[in-house]
């Protein structure tokens, strides 16, 4: 895994300040609350609104 546990906890949703999540490919951080996915790049979560995806319902 790329990201630790540790940096997992702290980290939050900068959008709605919730609760983010390792997705199961690994390759992004996904926000329940805003239906939104963080891409993981180069290790390097990318923690802006702007270039977040929506997740499909």
């Amino acid at each position: 895994m790329a990201i630790s546990k540790e940096l997992l906890d702290i980290l939050a949703c900068p959008k709605c300040k919730g609760d983010i999540y390792l997705n199961e490919s690994q390759d992004g951080l996904t926000c329940n609350n805003c239906r939104l996915l963080y891409e993981i790049r180069d290790d390097i979560p990318i923690m802006l609104i702007e270039e977040a995806k929506p997740l499909d319902s």
